[in-house]
């Protein structure tokens, strides 16, 4: 069984310059955790939720034991209301920020016609869940590992019966 016979054709893409929160709507709306980023038609990135979710990242908190004296205390609510002020202002920031800020741009391409037990090898080997998929340098469909677990299903499947 080959890549092509389990993969999706023509996959929503985006541009490079699309707006974080407008590919993020697209994920939800489609039900999707990865689009391509495409430009001339060629996959030149790949975003996934993790990707978006990395920008959602709070920095650590220290670890050291700090008790305020009664005078700090007052304070304290103050300097919490301005640091979540600067957190809201940071997270509308990222709805803005273009996709190709966010994706990775070094990406595993695959052909159709390649086996899709080297698919799910590479797909294991390196950790990621998608691949797009690269013929003549056009990118022409993506395949996931839930592609893969279908088709193997169905290509067993179809041998017991």
């Amino acid at each position: 069984m080959k890549v092509k016979d389990v993969m999706t054709p023509r996959p929503i893409t985006v541009a490079p310059d699309t707006p974080v929160s407008q590919v993020s709507l697209l994920m939800k709306k489609n039900r999707i955790g990865g689009i391509p980023v495409a430009k001339d038609g060629k996959a030149i990135g790949i975003v996934t939720e993790t990707d978006i979710l990395s920008l959602l990242t709070m920095p650590e908190i220290n670890d050291d034991l700090w008790l305020p004296s009664p005078f700090e205390v007052i304070e304290i609510p103050i300097r919490e209301l301005m640091n979540w002020e600067k957190t809201k202002e940071a997270l509308s920031d990222v709805g803005n920020m273009p996709i190709s800020d966010v994706m990775s741009d070094d990406i595993i391409c695959i052909a159709p016609d390649v086996d899709i037990e080297e698919a799910a090898n590479i797909m294991m080997k390196e950790g990621i869940a998608r691949l797009p998929v690269v013929a003549d340098g056009e990118l022409v469909g993506i395949v996931t590992r839930a592609d893969l677990v279908r088709g193997l299903g169905s290509h067993y499947g179809d041998k017991e019966e």
